[in-house]
């Protein structure tokens, strides 16, 4: 029997204990990465969730966010929108700061990425604590998008992102949840 490709997203990740700090389990990506394959079907897996929520670009969280974001937007043919960690983006730049389970962090927009009213769908690696997607929605909605969904290859439910981002049916199916 064909494996899915959540079987084989699963299989791909590798839990790294006590990685950036001790007590965090960081989930290595790698091998995902290094199968084109994977990668194709991963996109087009969450392309087919995210269809029909009527987004006009996809944004990206520096910088796991970027390696699916960016081809996911070209899948749905729509522009994709660089959300970068402080100090990488010319200015003039909006900035969000948020708190992650293992410190904190500074995103970036510039404010002409994305125009009034722009219907955007957040991709992002791993939903965790949510914090990091929060402050990218709070960065999108201050330069005037509106967010209309999340993507994510990795939910980790135990730690309430979802729940802090009040998410109901506007996030695409993660590819693993733990």
């Amino acid at each position: 029997m064909e494996k899915t490709v959540e079987q084989r997203f699963a299989a791909a990740v590798v839990d790294v204990p006590d990685f950036p700090q001790h007590g965090v389990v960081f989930k290595d990506l790698k091998r995902v990465w290094q199968d084109p394959g994977l990668c194709r079907d991963v996109t087009a897996f969450i392309a087919a969730e995210a269809r029909n929520l009527g987004i006009q670009a996809v944004a990206g969280i520096e910088s796991r966010g970027f390696l699916i974001g960016m081809p996911l937007a070209m899948a749905l043919n729509v522009p994709f929108i660089m959300v970068r960690k402080a100090g990488k983006l010319p200015p003039p730049v909006l900035q969000q700061a948020y708190a992650l389970e293992y410190g904190e962090a500074v995103i970036e927009l510039q404010p002409d990425a994305v125009s009034p009213g722009m219907r955007v769908l957040v991709h992002d690696d791993v939903l965790a604590t949510g914090g990091t997607a929060a402050a990218c929605g709070a960065l999108l909605e201050a330069a005037g998008a509106r967010v209309m969904g999340w993507s994510f290859l990795i939910e980790l439910g135990f730690l309430g992102g979802r729940e802090r981002l009040g998410l109901e049916g506007q996030i695409t199916r993660p590819l693993l949840s733990i």
